[in-house]
């Protein structure tokens, strides 16, 4: 019989470790074997974890250090749990990932990898800090300069690989409660809610939980947490009150993007609205989605980004930026920080045979004359958010008349342009290329 599994995830500090060993020593009838990650050069989780085990010799605790499990380390934690499965009889296995660790991919290995057929992949559990998500996404104070994301030269934003660490779980543990008061909390859990709306919210702290909170909870479905983040279903459900089938950027396989786009008879931006999908609002936090087929100047599209609106927490979604009529970039705004990321191509920018093609594979797909599928949709989540101001910088940045007639060659253009290569923003430099 498969071996049920957890994927404990969660920032540096948000407390995994402590929930883990709580977990260990309140399931001591159950035979548990664990796997731990850490970034440093010395594996302090491993032996803490190790100081809790019960398993014969302790070998069953595998420190994969010097490295991320999802990334550099993913084949060796494939091989690693085969290889424990093969070697000692247990009942379930929990993967504590590292705090740059994403979620994503370390699933994926779980459900379509060596180890998918004697595991089953049971839960994606989401430990967050109450104070340092408050502070950074409700209030919106900078993280601290020692928080970095996956790689030391910055090619992933640390706030972005926080929210799809919230995005992509089914279970959300609001961890050192304690470190603020009442409302803060609910303000955090309201948020929390918003970014993934189909994961329940716990709130708890010093990982202070039973293990049946995080132990054989139900088969995760890994298709269904794909689409389950709050920008994904701002922009489906704009998608269906238009009577379309949209796809977001990294949801597209292979180099073309499928998407949709509101019917229009002419590329005039005023004649677009952008779209209400409004929820009731809690605690100030509201969700929108800014849906045009028009470009964006690439230099006033970067001066947005590298000074974003007050109040809002998340933007992501497909652009079109003149000068980039082949790339399909996936812009996601966490927080401060910005990457821009060549996700596909549009489909406009294949040969007339392949357009064809593409096009028969989806009937639904709304089609310019002139443009094809390029557009822009972006979701956005904020917090004491003004919308309307936000709207207006955004309208601000897209091409005017004059300049849907202009050379956009000649822009000055920082957005990438090659196929996964990825551009960081953030307000407080002048951002980076990375590939």
């Amino acid at each position: 019989m498969a071996v049920p599994v957890t994927i404990l995830c969660g920032a540096l500090g948000a407390g995994k470790t402590t929930l883990l060993s709580t977990v260990l020593e309140r399931a001591s009838d159950r035979e548990i074997a664990v796997v731990v990650n850490d970034v440093g050069s010395v594996n302090v989780d491993a032996d803490l974890v190790e100081a809790h085990t019960d398993l014969e010799t302790g070998e069953e605790v595998l420190a994969l250090e010097n490295g991320c499990i999802c990334c550099s380390l993913g084949g060796e934690l494939s091989r690693s749990v085969v290889r424990l499965w093969k070697r000692y009889d247990f009942e379930y296995l929990i993967v504590e990932a590292s705090g740059v660790g994403e979620p994503e991919p370390i699933a994926h290995q779980f459900v379509r990898g060596p180890p998918g057929g004697i595991y089953d992949l049971d839960a994606i559990v989401t430990v967050v800090n109450a104070r340092q998500f408050h502070d950074t996404f409700v209030d919106g104070d900078d993280l601290e300069p020692t928080q970095q994301g996956p790689d030391e030269d910055g090619t992933r934003p640390f706030a972005d690989l926080l929210l799809e660490q919230v995005e992509f779980c089914d279970l959300l543990v609001l961890n050192k409660c304690d470190l603020v008061d009442g409302a803060e909390r609910d303000a955090v859990v309201a948020l929390l809610e918003t970014l993934q709306p189909n994961a329940p919210v716990v709130t708890t702290e010093y990982g202070d939980l039973e293990p049946d909170a995080v132990l054989e909870t139900g088969l995760f479905d890994f298709s269904a947490a794909r689409a389950a983040a709050g920008w994904k279903q701002a922009i489906e459900s704009t998608a269906a009150d238009g009577h379309e089938h949209t796809k977001s950027g990294d949801e597209h396989e292979g180099h073309a993007h499928g998407h949709e786009q509101d019917d229009h008879d002419d590329h005039d931006h005023d004649d677009h609205d952008h779209d209400h999908t409004h929820p009731p609002e809690r605690y100030g936090i509201t969700v929108e989605t800014f849906h045009r087929v028009r470009p964006f100047h690439p230099e006033r599209f970067l001066a947005f980004l590298e000074n974003p609106p007050a109040g809002l927490v998340r933007a992501k979604g497909l652009t079109w930026i003149a000068g980039r009529e082949r790339a399909a970039i996936t812009t996601s705004l966490a927080g401060t920080e910005t990457s821009l990321e060549v996700t596909g191509r549009w489909i406009a920018s294949f040969s007339e045979r392949q357009q064809e093609t593409y096009r028969a594979g989806q009937p639904d797909l709304a089609w310019d004359e002139q443009w094809g599928d390029r557009e822009s949709r972006l979701a956005l989540i904020g917090h004491d958010l003004d919308l309307e101001a936000v709207i207006e910088r955004l309208e601000e940045c897209l091409l005017t008349d004059a300049e849907m007639d202009d050379d956009w060659s000649t822009f000055d253009n920082p957005a990438p342009t090659a196929m996964n290569e990825r551009r960081i923003v953030s307000s407080r430099d002048d951002g980076e290329t990375n590939r």
